[in-house]
Formats: structure tokens, sequence, C-alpha cells
């Protein structure tokens, strides 16, 4: 019973060939990594998915940058601000059981409830003194985000250079920036991070993300490390140095887009890595603190009203999940782009579509 399918198998593999090389034929490097990146729908959807909730949360509650008075402000298009209080809209919107400050969003159809799909004057509720929770959790996820793109900028800046110059040079200076990168290391990142928030987390969300960013390379070091050290024996190395190519026109001009997708793939996993980080510092009480909001820390300032308003926390705890599944997702789609080992899924339609594409060219 085993014989036919063994005969198949070189058939489905021949296959599989073909709609790689019709896929890769006359393309650039760069147009495979795109229509690679393209076909995986999770990474897609994930990145769709990440803008919408990045453009949706910035342009909510508006943008502050800069100091209080003289920087740049953009108002938002909701008409609640996380200062704002509405008792009488808190006990207006009440629950069954008494219980104030329920959310006013409906989804539901009005043939399946009585309410109908609204959004209301607060969707996401209200907190037990009549603060606007929409207001706040999109502030708390303007903070959030915003620790998560200095880290990973900071994180791939500082990890990149390093890695690349110990894997490219070698000797002494591979051993004392790789010691120097296993100090960090073995230290606790959650002993450094609170460290960071108690003495510097009420300056402002900036100051704190670009400290926490000193100290999220070491993982992505190592990468660039071991990419280099492989890249750094191949022939058009050889010819580059022979050509008289300096160290410096070596390592960003032959060797680093060779290694942009290694970069690349744990960049995406260390901005999921600073978004869960500052919320574990947030709801320690490490992180940023009141008046200014965070997701973590709102989870971290609701988690005794769970049972009687659990709303307070699901909302922040979604976004949390949301916004780290996304990256995940668009970090894996990534990986399978850059990475031609990776073994993609052949449908039936694929097989079909190089079968009939093989008969007419024969």
């Amino acid at each position: 019973m085993s014989k036919p399918r063994e005969e198949n198998m070189p058939v489905i593999e021949k296959n599989e060939n073909e709609i790689a090389n019709r896929e890769t034929v006359g393309r650039s490097q760069r147009e495979i990594i795109i229509n690679r990146f393209v076909k995986h729908k999770a990474a897609m959807g994930s990145l769709f998915t990440l803008i919408f909730i990045v453009i949706f949360v910035f342009s909510a509650t508006g943008l502050n940058l800069g100091p209080k008075k003289g920087g740049l402000s953009i108002p938002g298009w909701w008409k609640y601000k996380i200062t704002d209080i509405d008792p009488e809209g808190a006990i207006a919107a009440s629950c069954n059981g008494g219980v104030t400050g329920c959310p006013t969003l409906d989804l539901a159809p009005s043939f399946m409830d009585g309410d109908g799909i609204r959004f209301g004057d607060h969707p996401f509720g209200t907190d037990i003194i009549g603060t606007d929770y929409f207001a706040l959790v999109m502030r708390g996820a303007q903070q959030s985000i915003t620790v998560m793109l200095i880290v990973g900028f900071l994180g791939v800046t500082i990890g990149t250079t390093i890695g690349a110059i110990a894997g490219y040079f070698g000797g002494m200076v591979d051993a004392v920036l790789m010691r120097l990168t296993d100090m960090f290391l073995v230290t606790p990142t959650i002993i450094i991070g609170s460290l960071i928030g108690f003495r510097y987390g009420n300056f402002g969300v900036v100051p704190l993300a670009i400290l926490l960013g000193f100290f999220a390379w070491m993982g992505l070091a190592r990468f660039v490390r071991t990419e280099f050290l492989t890249l750094r024996e191949r022939e058009f190395v050889d010819a580059a140095r022979v050509a008289g190519a300096s160290d410096r026109r070596i390592i960003f001009k032959h060797i680093l887009p060779n290694a942009i997708g290694v970069i690349i793939v744990a960049g995406t996993l260390l901005l999921s890595g600073a978004i869960l980080a500052e919320t574990a510092l947030s709801y320690l009480g490490f992180g940023v603190r009141p008046p200014d909001v965070s997701l973590g820390l709102l989870i971290s300032q609701y988690q005794d009203t769970f049972s009687i308003s659990p709303w307070l926390f699901w909302w922040p705890g979604a976004l949390i999940v949301s916004i780290a599944l996304c990256v995940n997702f668009i970090g894996d789609g990534l990986r399978d782009a850059f990475d031609p080992r990776q073994r993609r899924h052949v449908s039936a339609k694929d097989r079909l579509s190089a079968a009939e594409h093989k008969g007419k060219s024969s």
C-alpha cells in the first residue's frame, strides 16, 4: 500500500520546485521577498490590523508633542479627555444589579436585543468616578505603542551595531563586546526595568522608553554577530577586500544587506517584547505614573474591580494581546519571506496551475 505513495512523492516535489521557480524567475530579491510576504495571509491581516489600531488610537484623543507650553498639540475626534468626569453619564449607563458606568457600546442588531447597534456616550464605560474609559484606554494605548516603537528602534540600532562590529572584526573586539553583552544578559531585565521606572518613570513615557531601549539590544546583538561570522567568510566579501573596499563599506554595503532579514525578524520580536515589558512594569507600579496612563497601569489600577466592573480589565487587556499578536504574526511572515529555506504550503490549486503551465510550455 505504501508503494504508490512513494511513487507520488517525486511528482509532488517536482511540482513544488516548478511553482517556486515560476514565482522567482525574472524577479529581484526585493520583489521575491515582497511577493512572499504578501502571500502570507496571517502577516498581511496582522499588518493591516496593526495599522488600523495605530491610526485609530492616535487620532481618537489627539497628539501632544513637546512640552505642555509651546508644544505641538493636535486635537482628536473623541469628545472626552482623560481629565473629564461625567458622573451623570456613569449613573445613566447602569447595568443590572445597580452597577454604574457600564459600556454603552452595543454591536448586536436590534432584532437580537432592544438597544441595537450603537456607540453611545461612553462605549468602553466609565470608572467609579465617571472618567470616560474610552479616552483612558486610547491614551494608554498611545503611551504603550510609543514605548514599543522607541525601545524597538534603539534596541535594533544598538544591537545591530554591536553585533556587526563583533562578528566582522572578531578576536579581541569580539571578546570584549560579547563579554559586555553577557554582563547585561545575566542581569534580570525586570530588575533593570524596575530601577529605571522607579527613578525616571515620573519624567514621562519618552525618557522611560529611551532608557529601556539601552537595555533591550543584547539578544539581537548575538543574532547579528552569528550572521556576520558566517557572511564574512563568503566569496563576495573576499572579492570586496581584494578590490580595496574599506571595512566600513564591506560592513554596510556587502554584509549588512544580506543580514537584514535576521535583523528585521528579530526587531519585530523585540517590539512585541517591549510592549509586554512596559505593561509588566506599569502593572508593578514602576512604569508610567499617574496622572498619565498606560495599558499596564490601567490593568493595575482596576484589577480589584474585575468581579464588579470587568470591562475595566477587558479593554486594555484586549489591546495588549491584539498588538502583541499582530507584531508576532508580522514577524512570522517576514521570517518566511526572508528565509528561502522555509517550505511554503503548496495547495491543490497551485499544483494544478503548475501542471497547466508545464503543459502549455511543452
